[in-house]
């Protein structure tokens, strides 16, 4: 047999490990949770943040214009800005004529920071002004500081479109207001948000912050759920133009399960938030998250041939975050396939060697690759000679005894 398989209860690995995963089939669950509720916009989708599964959506890969998510994308790259030292939040900005309402046409009538010609306004002022106030004045300037221009910008943002496998995004815009050609998708903006909390959480944390204050003018978070009684929601971001309809992508925890949902083109600013909150509502309910395997930590130790040592552990490179219907724990296995009836060396760390498959009532719901985690480095000459020998004999009574 060229393949080894080991099958074992999920409880039993609970007690040593924990997960992190992703996944898009709902063929299982749907036997499992009540139907998702049905939502009133042009698209949607609800993921789970820690494992990316996919726990209910409808034309989610269908192009709409974003409007002011867009500043999800630039509160991206402005966090990644800060996190590699770029700029700092000490940095005072020069505000361009561009950024001002009074001077740009495009602005007039949109969300502003109030910004003036010639104002110095520090970096955390402006950032603040993009999250908080969704100012597109703010995104001007702070993209002009970045970049030296908002067609840099918008480069940059592109790049990350790139970088974070988004398929169906492209920014015209550091602001987001109507322009020809610019558009996503609620799965591409699910991933962006999920980016966002994953890479840059300073960045993130300012999405929570109810209101700001610049030059005496005080607005608040435009995201109403973060008032919310029924959920914790700490972000993320409202969009809404004429050509958009009213948009919003949300996020929300519940003791260490975090749920992203994204609701496009909603008739009404009232609609969008009580769909995302009914979206996150049923998630919460009739979902949960487990981690039965944590990154580096053996899941196995199998023998390792011509190696400086017998036995290697096998685990995962990234917890194993699994998404499951309320009530399955109990049912959850987890079993692995070798790629080989035996590992030879020389094994890499994180070398993939293997596949692990977790199962609810025998079906297969996700699978995460086995690797090595450990490097096995060639034993010495006459240790290899001694493993081949022992190696055949051990393969010719494997095979009589099959």
């Amino acid at each position: 047999m060229n393949k080894t398989r080991l099958c074992v209860s999920v409880r039993t690995l609970a007690a040593a490990t924990s997960v992190l995963l992703l996944t898009s089939s709902l063929a299982f669950a749907a036997e499992q949770a009540p139907a998702a509720p049905a939502i009133d916009a042009k698209a949607w989708i609800l993921i789970d943040y820690a494992s990316g599964k996919v726990l209910t959506e409808s034309e989610a890969d269908q192009r709409l214009d974003p409007a002011s998510l867009t500043k999800m994308m630039a509160s991206y790259v402005i966090g990644q800005a800060l996190k590699s030292g770029k700029i700092t939040n000490d940095d005072m900005v020069t505000v361009g004529k561009d950024a001002w309402a009074t001077g740009n046409p495009v602005l007039q009538g949109s969300s502003l920071m109030f910004l003036k010609p010639g104002d110095r306004v520090p970096v955390s002022e402006l950032n603040k002004g993009i999250v908080i106030q969704s100012g597109n004045d703010a995104s001007i300037a702070l993209a002009d500081y970045v970049a030296g221009s908002q067609d840099s910008f918008v480069g940059l943002m592109n790049n990350y479109v790139k970088a974070l496998g988004l398929q169906n995004t492209q920014f015209k815009t550091v602001h987001g207001l109507d322009s020809a050609g610019q558009y996503s998708t609620a799965r591409d903006m699910a991933l962006i948000g999920q980016a966002l909390i994953r890479d840059v959480p300073e960045e993130y944390a300012l999405h929570k912050e109810k209101e700001f204050t610049f030059n005496n003018i005080r607005q608040p978070n435009r995201n109403r759920l973060l008032w919310s009684s029924n959920l914790h929601v700490d972000g993320i971001k409202t969009g809404h133009t004429s050509g958009a309809g009213n948009n919003l992508v949300a996020s929300a925890t519940e003791g260490d399960m975090r749920l992203i949902s994204v609701v496009l083109g909603a008739q009404t600013d009232a609609i969008r938030f009580r769909e995302s909150e009914k979206l996150l509502t049923w998630g919460f309910r009739f979902w949960e998250t487990v981690t039965p395997l944590k990154a580096n930590t053996a899941f196995s130790s199998q023998r390792v041939w011509f190696g400086d040592r017998q036995q290697v552990s096998l685990g995962v490179e990234k917890d194993a975050a699994l998404t499951i219907p309320k009530g399955q724990m109990k049912n959850l296995k987890a079993s692995f396939t070798l790629s080989s009836p035996q590992l030879q060396a020389p094994l890499k760390k994180y070398q993939q060697v293997g596949t692990i498959d977790f199962q609810l009532d025998g079906k297969t719901i996700e699978q995460r690759p086995l690797v090595v985690l450990e490097e096995v480095p060639e034993g010495g000459f006459f240790s290899r000679i001694w493993d081949f020998v022992m190696m055949k004999i051990d393969g010719l009574f494997g095979q009589w005894f099959s």
